[in-house]
C-alpha cells in the first residue's frame, strides 16, 4: 500500500504502520526487558499490563492461550523479558508488545540462549518428524539416563516393573543440574549407543528454569540426534520444554508419563491373549463340529443308497421262507409234496434275486435313487443298473414311453 501524494483515511495509515512493523524482522521477533505494571487479568482470559523502565514505557497484551503456559505469577513491580512482536491496534492508533512469553528477569539471559539454540537445531533439521524413530512396541532393554538418586527415577522403575515387568531395566547415574550435569548427561546417551538397549529414557523431575537447563545443552542435543536407539524425553513437569524434548524421537510430559508410554500394560495383554485364545478355541471347535456333521451325512448317504443294502432284506426273507417250506414238506404226507414244491417255485420266483437271474435289471440314478418310470430320467442322466452278477453304468441316450393305448411318446 502506497500513501504517496493522497490523502488517506486514519484507519489506512495505522493498517500501513502496523504493516510495516510486520514486515520488520527484528520487532517481528524480540524480547524486551522490564518491570510490570497497570496489571491487569480481563474476563475473557486475556492479561493485559505495561512495561517500563527508567526511560519509558510500552503498553502488553498476553492472549489467553499464551497466559496458559505462564509458569510464575505476574505482579506489579515483577522484572521480566517478555518476548514477542510489536504491533499497531489500529482503534486507537497506539503501538504495542504482543507478549507470547514472559519469564522473570533471573534467566532472562538463559531463555534468549534457549531460543538462539533452539533456532540454530531447528533450522538444521534436527526437529524434523521424519527424521523421528518408533518406540518398539515390546522392548527387552530399557535404558535410563538419571539421577539414582532422585523420587524419579524410583516411579519409573515401579511403573516399569508393575506394567512390563518382562523388560530388563539398565540404569546409566548421570548428574542432572548443575554445572557439570551436561557432560555426565551425554556420556549416559552415549554409554547405551555403545551397549545399545531397545530404547532410552533420559530426563529428571521438577524444578526450576535453571535446574533443568543442562538439558538445553547443543552437545547433549546432538548426541541425541546421533543415537541409534529411539530416545524418549522426560525433563520435569508438562508445562516444561528443552531442546532434549525437541530433539528426541518421543516427549513424555513427566517421568512416571515417560514410563507408561514405554511399555504395555501386562494387565491389558493378558486380556487380549485370553480373548484371543477364546476366540481360537471357539472357531476349532466349531470347526471340529462341521466337519462331524458333514462326515456322518456323507456315511449315512453312502449307506443308505447302497443297493445291497436294499436287497439284503428280501434275500434273507427267502431263505427263511424256504427253510420253513422244506420243513413243512417233510411233515406232510407224499400227496401234498408236489402242490408245496410248486408254491415253493412260485415264492421263488417272486424274489428280486430270482428276478434279476431271468435277465432283469434294478436300476437307480447315481445317487441312489430308484427308476420306477422313464418319466424319472432324462437324455444325458447317469444311470445304475443292478444285474444278478453285478452292476452297469450307464448314461441315457434317449426315452420313450408307452402310453395306456400303445403308443410310445418319445
Amino acid at each position: 500500500m502506497s500513501l504517496q501524494n493522497e490523502a488517506v483515511t486514519v484507519t489506512a495509515l495505522n493498517q500501513y504502520i502496523g504493516a510495516l512493523m510486520e514486515r520488520d524482522d527484528i520487532l517481528s521477533g524480540i524480547a524486551v526487558r522490564g518491570e510490570i505494571s497497570n496489571w491487569k487479568r480481563h474476563p475473557s482470559g486475556h492479561i493485559y499490563f505495561s512495561l517500563k523502565d527508567a526511560g519509558g514505557v510500552v503498553r502488553c497484551v498476553m492472549f489467553r492461550s499464551n497466559v496458559a503456559r505462564l509458569r510464575f505469577e505476574p505482579k506489579d513491580g515483577s522484572k521480566v523479558v517478555v518476548s514477542g512482536s510489536v504491533g499497531v491496534y489500529s482503534p486507537s492508533g497506539q503501538y504495542q508488545l504482543y507478549a507470547q512469553t514472559l519469564i522473570e528477569d533471573g534467566i532472562g539471559d538463559l531463555y534468549l540462549a534457549f531460543e538462539k539454540l533452539k533456532n540454530t537445531l531447528e533450522a538444521e533439521g534436527l526437529f524434523d518428524p521424519s527424521r523421528k524413530k518408533p518406540i518398539p512396541r515390546y522392548p527387552r532393554t530399557i535404558g535410563i539416563v538419571t539421577s539414582p538418586s532422585g523420587a524419579a527415577v524410583q516411579d519409573m522403575f515401579q511403573i516399569l516393573e508393575r506394567r512390563y515387568p518382562l523388560a530388563q531395566i539398565r540404569l546409566y547415574p548421570a548428574l542432572v543440574q548443575g554445572f557439570d550435569a551436561p557432560k555426565s548427561l551425554v556420556e549416559g546417551i552415549r554409554y547405551f549407543r555403545r551397549n545399545p538397549p531397545d530404547l532410552i529414557i533420559i530426563g529428571r523431575g521438577g524444578g526450576s528454569y535453571e535446574d533443568l537447563f543442562c538439558f538445553n545443552d547443543e552437545g547433549l542435543a546432538r548426541e541425541i540426534a546421533a543415537c541409534e536407539v529411539p530416545v524418549i524425553s522426560a525433563v520435569g513437569h508438562e508445562t516444561d520444554f528443552t531442546i532434549c524434548d525437541f530433539v528426541s524421537d518421543l516427549r513424555a510430559p513427566t517421568p512416571s508419563a515417560a514410563a507408561e508410554l514405554a511399555v504395555p500394560d501386562q494387565k491389558e495383554l493378558a486380556g487380549k491373549l485370553r480373548d484371543l485364545s477364546g476366540r481360537i478355541r471357539v472357531l476349532l471347535r466349531r470347526r471340529a463340529e462341521l466337519s462331524r456333521t458333514r462326515l456322518a451325512k456323507y456315511a449315512d448317504a453312502a449307506v443308505m443308497w447302497e443297493p445291497e443294502r436294499i436287497l439284503r432284506p428280501f434275500a434273507m426273507a427267502l431263505t427263511d421262507a424256504e427253510t420253513r417250506m422244506l420243513t413243512a414238506i417233510r411233515r406232510i404226507p407224499e400227496e401234498k409234496r408236489k402242490h408245496l414244491a410248486l408254491l415253493a417255485e412260485k415264492a421263488h420266483s417272486l424274489s428280486p434275486l430270482a428276478v434279476l437271474s431271468r435277465g432283469y435289471g434294478y436300476v437307480s440314478m447315481t445317487d441312489g435313487q430308484r427308476v420306477a418310470s422313464v418319466d424319472s430320467v432324462k437324455s444325458g442322466d447317469e444311470i445304475t443298473v443292478r444285474l444278478s452278477d453285478g452292476k452297469l453304468f450307464a448314461t441315457v441316450r434317449q426315452t420313450e414311453k408307452e402310453t395306456s393305448d400303445g403308443k410310445r411318446n418319445i
